[in-house]
């Protein structure tokens, strides 16, 4: 079974000595990872005692670091304080269910606009 942190002791490790970061809920302690982070150590130190998951999903990580990841593992979140975890899937859909989006419909507006504009242009210019 897992070691329980509450956020309260999460937010004490917060320096490049001492460094923890919640990540879905999950508590890493990412000291020994600081010289090691390819974005660098101040990447993980803005999240240090906090939880970093938002920052963490949307760097999009690949598979090979969520698994280096489980080295840093200490523990995860007392059950009160967990947060949602967001859904990774994607947010693109392929059913049938919803209607085809044509890129021409995104160019119809402006194309319809140039050709108004071309038209008052070149009638000001011929009437005068």
């Amino acid at each position: 079974m897992a070691k329980l942190y509450r956020r309260e002791e999460v937010k004490q490790h917060n320096d490049n000595e001492n460094s923890w970061i919640v990540i879905n809920n999950s508590i890493y302690d990412v000291t020994a990872f600081l010289n090691e982070h390819p974005g660098g150590e101040e990447v993980l130190l803005e999240q240090a005692g906090r939880d970093g998951s938002e920052a963490f999903d949307d760097v999009g990580h690949s598979s090979d670091a969520k698994e280096l990841m489980l080295k840093y593992k200490i523990g995860e979140v007392v059950e009160s304080e967990r947060r949602p975890v967001k859904d990774k899937t994607n947010t693109w859909s392929t059913s049938d269910d919803s209607p085809p989006q044509s890129s021409l419909k995104s160019w119809i507006l402006p194309i319809t606009i140039g050709i108004l504009v071309t038209i008052i242009y070149r009638y000001y210019f011929q009437s005068h």
